[in-house]
This record gives C-alpha cells, sequence and structure tokens, in this order.
C-alpha cells in the first residue's frame, strides 16, 4: 500500500494481516526502511486470521490453513502495477499487463508454491480505446500462458490513471514452505538467474534515453516457479528481487539478523543484454543490481551441506542459477569490488532516497548514482 504521505520506494509492498496477542514480530532494524514502517502502521490496524502461518514482511505470499487439508498451505499474493505506468517506465499495454500478471505469480515463485490462477482488477481511464485495452488483455493472457496458469476472473473499473492488479493463489507443501526468514552465516547465496534488465529500462526512461537504449519490448521477465518448486529441498531461505537485488538483499539482512558478503562480478551477475546497455550509454554497472526496479528473479540461501545436491538438481532441470556470494554474521551488505577491496554499501540510505526527495525523479537518480561513486562502486 501507498502512504498518504509519501512516494512509493518500491513495487513490492507487502504486508501480513497481524494484531493479536503477539502483534509485530520484532525484527531487528526493520523500522529503518520508510516502506517498513508504513505497511507496519497498516498492520497494527488489522486482526491477526487464527488461520495464517507466517508472520509480517516473513514471506512474498501469505500462507493460511486450509480446513481439511492437512497437508498444503493455501498461497495468495496480490500486487499492482501503476507508479511504473505514471512515471513513463512502461508505455505498451502488453508490458503493462505481462508485468502485472508476472509480479503476482513471482510472489508464489518465491514460496514455493505450485499455482492455481490468477484473478485481475483492470482500472483505466475513460478515454482508454480498444488497442490500448487489447494489449493489457494480451499482455496479461499472455504472460499467464508462459507460465502454465489461467486468469480465472476479475473487475474493471474507470479511473483517472491507469492501474492493473493482480492476486495468485496457489499450493505448498506444508512440511517444505520457503520464506525470507532462515539465512545461517555460510550458507551460499544465488540468484535465480541474471538480474539488471528491469533497471536498465527503468534508467533508460527516467533519464530521457531514446526508446531504443534499452527496448521496452526486452522487458519481459518471468516467475521463476520452477527454481521455486526446487528451492523447496534446497533453501534455507528466498526472496523474490522485484525491488532490485541490493534491496532484497538488505530486506533478508534485516529479517534474518545476519549479513551478505556479495561478489559484485557483474560480468557474471547482470543479463548480457545489460552489461552492453552500460557499455553503450556509459553506465556504472552497480546501478543494475542495486536500482529499485527489478526483474523477479529469486535471490536465495542454501546450506553448505546441502550446495553440492542443488548444484546437481538444476543442472539436471536445465536451469541456471548464479553465484553471488555467501551470508555472514556481520549484518551488513558488503560488496567485494573487482579492485579488490570490500566495501559496506548503505542499501537502507538508496530504499529511503525517493521519500527523502519527496518523489523527485529527478534529483532521485542523480543522488543514486552520486551514492555510488562515493563508495567506489563501478
Amino acid at each position: 500500500m501507498r502512504g498518504d504521505d509519501a512516494p512509493q520506494a518500491g513495487r513490492d509492498r507487502k504486508f501480513a494481516a497481524c494484531g493479536g496477542k503477539d502483534g509485530v514480530p520484532d525484527m531487528s532494524d526493520m523500522d529503518g526502511i520508510r516502506e517498513n514502517t508504513i505497511i507496519d502502521a497498516w498492520v497494527g490496524r488489522f486482526r491477526r486470521s487464527p488461520d495464517q502461518h507466517n508472520e509480517p514482511h516473513e514471506t512474498d505470499a501469505e500462507l493460511v490453513e486450509m480446513p481439511g487439508e492437512p497437508e498444503r498451505f493455501l498461497a495468495i499474493t496480490i500486487d499492482t502495477v501503476s507508479e511504473e505506468i505514471t512515471e513513463g517506465i512502461y508505455r505498451d499495454p502488453h508490458t503493462m499487463g505481462w508485468v502485472t500478471a508476472v509480479a503476482s505469480l513471482s510472489d508464489l515463485a518465491a514460496v514455493g508454491a505450485d499455482p492455481l490462477g490468477v484473478v485481475v482488477s483492470v482500472s483505466t481511464t475513460p478515454d482508454a480505446d480498444e488497442t490500448f485495452t487489447r494489449g493489457v488483455a494480451e499482455g496479461l493472457e499472455y504472460a499467464c500462458r508462459a507460465h502454465g496458469v489461467f486468469i480465472l476472473g476479475g473487475d474493471t473499473n474507470a479511473t483517472p490513471n491507469t492501474s492493473l492488479t493482480a492476486c495468485a493463489v496457489g499450493l505448498v507443501p506444508r512440511e517444505r514452505v520457503l520464506t525470507r526468514k532462515g539465512a545461517a552465516p555460510g550458507d551460499a547465496v544465488f540468484l535465480s538467474g541474471h538480474a539488471g534488465i528491469g533497471n536498465a529500462l527503468g534508467l533508460a526512461r527516467l533519464s530521457g534515453m531514446p526508446d531504443d537504449a534499452f527496448p521496452e519490448s526486452a522487458y519481459r521477465p518471468t516467475a521463476e516457479l520452477a527454481m521455486g518448486r526446487l528451492l523447496r529441498g534446497f533453501a534455507s531461505s528466498c526472496m523474490d528481487t522485484s525491488d532490485g537485488v541490493f534491496a532484497t538483499l538488505d530486506q533478508m539482512m534485516r529479517i534474518n539478523g545476519t549479513g551478505f558478503v556479495v561478489d559484485c562480478d557483474c560480468s557474471r551477475m547482470l543479463d548480457p543484454d545489460v552489461l552492453e546497455f552500460c557499455k553503450r550509454t556509459k553506465t556504472p554497472r552497480w546501478l543494475m543490481a542495486a536500482g529499485p526496479h527489478g526483474e523477479f528473479k529469486l535471490l536465495f540461501t542454501v546450506p553448505p551441506e546441502k550446495v553440492k545436491g542443488f548444484l546437481g538438481a538444476v543442472q539436471r532441470e536445465g536451469l541456471s542459477p548464479v553465484s553471488v556470494g555467501t551470508v555472514q554474521e556481520k549484518k551488513a551488505v558488503s560488496v567485494a569490488t573487482t579492485a579488490g577491496t570490500t566495501v559496506d554499501v548503505d542499501v537502507a540510505h538508496l530504499r529511503n532516497l525517493l521519500y527523502e526527495v519527496d518523489g523527485d525523479m529527478e534529483r532521485f537518480v542523480r543522488e543514486f548514482v552520486e551514492a555510488g561513486k562515493k563508495w567506489g562502486l563501478e
């Protein structure tokens, strides 16, 4: 949800209703991020369902007990695409529909769910023509087809600004639930694939680059459902990168009370098209991992004793995760640079920056880049 007094800082603003005798769990430093404090303010207004399994901030999708179903949880999640349209990052209605479906399905992937389907709410401006609405519908439908799921129904509205929402539901084996909590020092850290296409498109749009600097058609992220199912047997924690890789690491750091050492070798971490974009536009490559517009990869941790089995399993399944570092005891996101140095990155500053500049996008981009220069990132 969006706070009345602040701009939206990221697309993945989730809360699990809490209340009750337990209240919000004591997760160290969660209130250091403005987005978390807004979520917790909403959480405090709601009763907690006795059938809800997860705590606030703990999972990408909500997990709920089902009557007569002793072996599985119902996983349910909801996401809205609006600010990306308003800010002009998405101009193609097909992209708008595609990302709306994928954003919700990605949350199911991050808890290892088997999807049941999607319901949608489509709010368009009164002057939206047939070409626009058809494009949105095709984006929704084609994304769902690509992931083997169906749109089960939904709602339509006429509103001043286009706003697209998808709610995805699925089932998770009770004994193999993936959450954001469980990372321990020594665990290996992986991405489910190459990152950066979301931030490449976002930076190209917000910086006023030509449309062909990073074509919008190149941004067709997918939900990593197959990887999520495989991780049920290997991962100690998991979260999707809808808000970018660095923000995901920072949130998992706060939830787990541990830190991360990230091998920031962008030649391995980033998508080849993104590396070419950076070279062509002279864009610092670290921005493609640190920016807030992600691409729905899964970031996850695997205990050392399970790494060998995990790597064998992904090879058999034809999946290609990327090793990006390890979990450390020190509660920091420490970036090992190609120059042989290690720097602790103040990701909280980056995550809170949009609030601090009152939503001024030009200033946001400028100060974001300046922060990386101060830390010596490339």
